[in-house]
């Protein structure tokens, strides 16, 4: 049975998956061995010929058009617009617009309400006329949906730069948080990293509220020009909602008496937080929303474009975008090469590829020189701890990645490197920060330890995705696999993190996935955790998980989820077969000892099959998330590394058996 997609819509439909002890046919052990070798020897003959000649791989990071829509309106807001620019932009976005005349989030997805204004205002720059019958489209889906007064903050904030919607219908972020003490409920540091550098900027740019000229006016996107945003009753002063919406009315009021001098110097502190936190590369981060911001809110201070931090901004945003064989430009909110070499690296080595080998060494050279020996943001809750570890991004010293760091060491450990004492010295800095960073939980989370304040993501102004770092089951996952092939399986830090995860398995068998979707990738990470750190395969969470993973796998053989199973149970472990999907099952049902399972064999016989001739697996599914639901990513190297580990260790066996099994 495959997925139904209507069209019209572009939206999969759930269907029931078949257990994989009952449905299709399994081809016979020997037919999948063949073809797994086969598979195997292709996809690492791809992966090599990916590696870039300083070392590293990296795959684009496809998002949604809001990137590309708000490049465009940056461009405009500095008066830096260039045609070549804008027409290339133009051609990717219209490319991406739906038969309904919506754009998504997520391929195969829904209209997204906020995504679609702003690739329609990002197609009125490029000249595209409302009567335009794919303009048409959307703006009559724009009007059905309430129009711009329902679209979430962000958009309305990036309207408001030109006028399109008031500065006073927004919720007020003073830049005096910059003041507020890390022990007082909402500073900064209770916001999670990429929200942090995001909300700085914008305390200045909502305290400047600064206005450029429309280029033209966008009346066909309210529901009633006359009244583009209707008073809404305030929820009930005892609930939460109701509270800070209060709290914004003070704040609002507060604007018109807050001392000059003192918003003055707020300002200036906000400035200064900001350029002390622009990367090598110029970048903020090495995501572009916070870089967006910073440029918008260094300019509002006085800093002309051909100052040497706008300068070195604006050449970093131009580093984020990706030229197309059609002439098109896409926008990536972010670029992975850590994340991806180290992935890269651990495929290549399960697969086979021998430790030694002069790409693996030329990785390990790379990932060496990417190591961070200097305290960031995370020493506000941690000032005691000696810093170390790996970052996500090519430039970003100030956030170094849990999650990262946990699979570099695991991808050091696999390569033969000449300068072992340089290898171990890394990883021993690396494993320390990582234990340093547990949250009191037992658990951790992918920037910070204990950044889990309800606070954050109920104020108004943050409709839009996570704004905190609480744990999660994945990057804890991966920190307890990474601390057993270290030898502390028994270390007390390491049995904390087993037990969160064994509370946190859902009552069906799986896990939460949070940087990747959803439950296939959080179970996909937890079980080899578990094996590695000494479960035995026996274990009750280890068998419910795997019944939950034979029941959810396809009629084909694979495994996929939609993105929709973050907020709809039926969407739960179904969706249309992926190429990593696929891989994170196998990965936990071969570390659960079900090599020689019907349900594994069929896994590994469809990605076999869906290999393509060169090596490489097509996926045009976003299976990682940003935010859960609201921003979800399509790392482009993913559907060549999992596959490849998958099938690596369905032919030569679990990594690192023998440390994992000392323990300690």
């Amino acid at each position: 049975m495959t997925a139904t997609t209507d069209g019209s819509a572009g939206a999969t439909q759930p269907r029931a998956a078949a257990a994989s002890t009952t449905a299709g046919t399994a081809p016979g052990v020997h037919q999948v061995l063949d073809a797994a070798r086969l598979a195997t020897d292709r996809g690492v003959a791809h992966l090599l010929a990916r590696q870039d000649a300083q070392g590293w791989w990296k795959g684009d990071l496809e998002t949604n058009v809001t990137m590309d829509a708000e490049d465009l309106l940056l461009r405009q807001f500095l008066g830096i617009q260039d045609d070549r620019t804008l027409r290339a932009a133009a051609l990717f976005i219209r490319g991406e617009q739906r038969d309904d005349g919506t754009w998504a989030t997520f391929y195969g997805g829904p209209g997204e309400l906020s995504a679609t204004i702003e690739a329609y205002v990002a197609l009125r720059l490029a000249g595209d006329r409302p009567d335009d019958p794919h303009m048409a489209r959307a703006s009559a889906w724009i009007r059905a949906k309430g129009g711009i007064a329902s679209a979430r903050v962000f958009t309305r904030i990036w309207l408001a730069l030109f006028g399109w919607w008031k500065w006073d219908d927004l919720p007020e972020l003073p830049p005096e948080l910059i003041f507020l003490p890390p022990w007082v409920p909402l500073n900064i540091y209770d916001f999670g990293c990429w929200a942090r550098q995001t909300i700085v900027p914008l305390t200045v740019v909502s305290g400047k509220r600064p206005v450029r000229p429309a280029p033209f006016a966008l009346d066909e996107l309210h529901t009633d020009a006359a009244r583009p945003n209707p008073p809404k009753p305030l929820a009930p002063v005892a609930s939460w909602s109701g509270t800070f919406q209060r709290l914004d009315k003070v704040l609002h009021a507060y604007r018109k008496v807050a001392p000059r001098a003192l918003r003055r110097a707020a300002m200036r502190s906000a400035a200064r937080w900001i350029v002390e936190r622009q990367e090598n590369d110029g970048c903020w981060g090495g995501i572009q929303p916070p870089a967006v911001y910073s440029v918008i809110a260094l300019h509002l201070l006085g800093y002309d474009l051909g100052h040497p931090v706008m300068r070195a901004g604006l050449e970093s945003l131009d580093r984020f975008a990706v030229w197309r064989e059609d002439g098109s430009r896409m926008i990536e909110a972010c670029q992975s090469p850590v994340w991806d070499t180290c992935l890269a690296a651990i495929a290549l080595a399960d697969a086979g590829v021998p430790a030694d080998h002069p790409a693996l060494v030329k990785a390990a050279d790379w990932m060496l020189d990417e190591e961070i020996t200097r305290p960031g943001d995370w020493a506000v809750r941690r000032p005691r701890l000696e810093p170390g570890g790996w970052a996500f991004e090519f430039h970003n010293d100030n956030y170094p990645d849990i999650d990262d760091t946990a699979e570099v060491i695991l991808a050091l450990r696999r390569i033969k490197h000449p300068q072992q004492e340089k290898v171990d010295a890394a990883v021993e800095r690396g494993a320390r920060w990582t234990l340093g960073m547990q949250s009191k939980n037992g658990a951790w989370a992918a920037f910070d330890a204990d950044n889990t304040s309800a606070f954050p993501n109920r104020l108004p102004f943050c409709d839009f995705g996570e704004v905190i770092d609480p744990p999660s089951a994945d990057v804890t996952a991966h920190v307890v696999e990474m601390l057993a092939h270290e030898g502390r399986a028994h270390d007390p830090r390491t049995r904390r993190g087993i037990e969160w995860l064994l509370a946190e398995q859902e009552p069906n068998g799986a896990w939460f996935g949070r940087w990747g979707v959803n439950y296939v990738y959080g179970t996909g990470s937890v079980v080899p955790a578990l094996t590695a750190a000494g479960l035995p395969v026996s274990h009750p969470a280890i068998r419910r998980a795997v019944s939950w993973l034979e029941s959810v796998q396809n009629d084909d053989g694979g495994w996929g989820e939609d993105l929709r199973s973050y907020g709809e149970t039926e969407w739960v472990g179904r969706g249309p077969s992926t190429a990593s999907q696929t891989a994170w099952a196998l990965l936990a049902l071969l570390a659960a000892g079900g090599r020689d399972t019907r349900a594994t064999e069929r896994g590994i016989a469809w990605l076999a099959e869906n290999q393509r001739e060169d090596g490489s697996w097509d996926e045009p599914y976003f299976t990682g998330t940003g935010f859960p639901w609201d921003f979800s990513i399509n790392y482009h190297l993913y559907r060549q590394v999992f596959p490849l580990t998958a099938l690596g260790r369905y032919l030569h066996g679990e990594p690192f058996s023998l440390n994992a099994a000392k323990g300690g």
